[in-house]
């Protein structure tokens, strides 16, 4: 596999950065999307999708201290999220609302994913927002425009509720999350932080006329040579709010990822389907593994 020209030289890496960085802010500016920017504090009548999650939880051998700075890092980008209007048309982007996540902003150290790896970094942990406002999305007829997977699983499940590889990345600012209203509706981010869990609400003007629902299929740990690889599909049920007859059924994702710990239930090769076999044949020879 050919390797990023960036990833050749610290100073190739920074200019890369730089570039991407650049051209994320004149889109900003100077493109087409019309992006969310309405805060308001009274909450839109009905409530779409609530969700909460663990402000806290074992992972490795992370030092606690950076799970408990996440907290501030939380608190701070909330402050440009919450009671966010998303009216039709409009794009929400976490990246151009939350700004750049820096020490002189109050910022402190948390864990930090990138380039398979954990680490101690400015602005930790803030993607455990990004994580919520994309599982509320998913419930949703909001439509995904960018979303960036961590790419990696860097500890064993913990208390997870939320399917594996429903999480989103951000690195400000050129790996953002977006989605976009493509609906005459006119929706809403609240969310509220107790001792215990971060909380979110996605709340919408009108009653909308479909509930979903999203379910995990062909979950499966596998070893590909000395790795050990995840694998699942994210499918999305979309059921009428009256009748309860079925919409749709559809496929929104399916992830193939890299496990940085050794999994407890690993699903021997001749017994996986024949699909999630052939994800894995192609796996390995962009890897060049013997199978």
């Amino acid at each position: 596999m050919r390797r990023p020209f960036s990833s050749y030289n610290p100073l190739f890496y920074s200019i890369s950065v730089l570039i991407h960085r650049t051209r994320r802010r004149l889109d900003w500016y100077f493109g087409s999307q019309r992006f969310a920017r309405t805060r308001s504090r009274t909450p839109l009548p009905y409530r779409v999708y609530h969700h909460q999650s663990v402000l806290v939880r074992k992972l490795g051998d992370v030092n606690p201290t950076l799970q408990y700075n996440k907290i501030t890092n939380i608190c701070l980008a909330l402050d440009h999220l919450d009671g966010l209007l998303i009216r039709p048309g409009e794009t929400f982007s976490f990246c151009y609302l939350v700004g750049p996540m820096t020490r002189r902003r109050g910022y402190l150290e948390g864990v930090l994913l990138r380039n398979g790896e954990a680490f101690a970094g400015i602005g930790g942990g803030i993607c455990q927002i990004a994580n919520l406002i994309h599982w509320l999305c998913l419930h949703s007829p909001l439509t995904v425009t960018e979303h960036h997977h961590h790419g990696f699983d860097p500890f064993p499940d913990s208390g997870r509720v939320v399917p594996f590889g429903c999480g989103a990345s951000i690195f400000y600012n050129y790996l953002d999350y977006q989605f976009r209203n493509d609906t005459p509706y006119t929706f809403q981010l609240r969310f509220a932080l107790d001792s215990k869990y971060l909380r979110g609400d996605l709340r919408v003007d009108r009653e909308l006329p479909s509930v979903y629902h999203i379910e995990e299929h062909n979950h499966f740990f596998l070893r590909l040579g000395d790795r050990y690889y995840r694998t699942n599909e994210i499918w999305r049920r979309e059921i009428d709010r009256v009748s309860g007859n079925l919409r749709s059924d559809r496929l929104l994702m399916r992830n193939f990822s890299l496990v940085k710990y050794i999994p407890t239930a690993v699903t021997p090769f001749d017994r996986l389907p024949p699909e999630v076999q052939r994800l894995a044949r192609e796996k390995a020879a962009r890897l060049d593994i013997p199978l």
